[in-house]
């Protein structure tokens, strides 16, 4: 082997009628890892074996290559991807007497064909079969590509806006300023929208590209939109529904004309009797009722904290003007009371809601003290 190509930027290999190694040059000790002294009189095969074959060389040296062939090296260190191509020099029979091998190592470059290819495989296989639509937009704002199955759902076409402006056909929806934003490098998640009577949700990305300015993906998310509109409908539905089930389980009743009565039923806790003191309070003020009979027939068990909202209802309703009544009280109740050590002298209180009802209309056939 010559001092030109010993010092050849490709690997140049010299072999002998049988495939024997007579010239091994630097790049070859480079590309192969095995040094000239010790690749000279092996055979081609175990230097360079090709992956899957057992005499690949042997079939490619009888004639001379018409343009460079990729193939794949099995190495110790990693398999390596070589694009080959040799001349063969024959003797006055026309047998092979010698062949000069030449190629480069591209392996990081059919690795990175390769994983483009795989990226580009599964970018299909997302546009043709999720509901999205993407789409890159160039410095100008105009369509440099649009594709996705989302574009099915609205009529539209593949690529049917490229070279169209982004803001002169869509500048009035809310995602237009999300892409304004993108443009300028500030990134833009999950913003909504509705375009054609979808619902979408886009995400648009800004890219440090020569041409283009952004990327946009775009979810269809109306089938989400129609559920979460139709659960919102039914929460709705269900607090009416509650609304109506706690006045009805709560009613005031004006019994006479300045007495209301509020039978209450069920088991009460804290937040209940909340809302019924606040109901109650607040029909006192509107009716200017005098009297107000709480009748807790109903009601077999409170609790501390319950008891104390009923004696505090009763006193909130002495501030309003009127007197409240107690009547039904359970023996439990009236122990959970007793043993708070809540002062009932002051409530009338009475066992029967006819009785209690006696009480106020004769209260209020009493004439009222003269002032003085």
């Amino acid at each position: 082997m010559d001092e030109r190509s010993d010092r050849a930027p490709h690997v140049t290999i010299e072999v002998d009628d049988v495939l024997r190694v007579t010239g091994w040059n630097r790049r070859a000790e480079r590309v192969f890892g095995v040094a000239a002294d010790e690749a000279v009189g092996r055979l081609l095969e175990e230097l360079v074996p090709v992956a899957g074959e057992t005499e690949g060389w042997t079939r490619r040296l009888a004639a001379d290559s018409e343009e460079p062939e990729v193939l794949r090296i099995d190495r110790p260190a990693g398999e390596l991807y070589f694009a080959a191509w040799w001349e063969a020099t024959r003797d006055g029979e026309g047998r092979v007497a010698r062949a000069t091998l030449h190629g480069h190592d591209i392996t990081a470059r059919e690795r990175e064909f390769r994983r483009r290819g795989v990226d580009s495989t599964m970018l299909a296989a997302l546009l043709d079969n999720l509901d999205i639509v993407v789409c890159s937009i160039d410095k100008q704002g105009n369509f440099a590509s649009q594709r996705g199955k989302a574009l099915r759902t609205v009529g539209l076409s593949p690529d049917q806006f490229v070279g169209q402006n982004y803001f002169d056909l869509f500048g009035d929806i809310e995602a237009c300023e999300a892409t304004r934003r993108a443009m300028n490098g500030e990134a833009q998640v999950a913003v909504p929208s509705e375009v054609y009577g979808v619902h979408w949700l886009s995400w648009t990305l800004p890219l440090q590209d020569k041409d283009l300015s952004v990327i946009s993906v775009s979810l269809d998310v109306s089938e989400t939109k129609r559920n979460e509109l139709e659960l919102r409908a039914k929460l709705e539905l269900i607090e009416r529904q509650q609304q109506v089930i706690r006045e009805l389980s709560t009613p005031i009743i004006e019994v006479w004309d300045g007495v209301l009565t509020l039978p209450i039923v069920g088991l009460i806790d804290t937040v209940r009797t909340a809302e019924i003191m606040d109901n109650l309070l607040q029909a006192v003020t509107s009716t200017r009722a005098k009297f107000a009979i709480l009748d807790l027939t109903g009601v077999e068990v409170v609790d501390t904290g319950t008891a104390s909202h009923l004696i505090g209802m009763i006193q909130a309703i002495r501030l309003l003007g009127a007197e409240g009544v107690l009547t039904g009280i359970h023996p439990l109740i009236a122990q959970t009371i007793v043993s708070l050590g809540v002062d009932l002298s002051r409530v009338p209180v009475f066992g029967k809601l006819r009785d209690a009802l006696t009480h106020c209309i004769t209260r209020l056939g009493r004439p009222s003290r003269p002032r003085t």
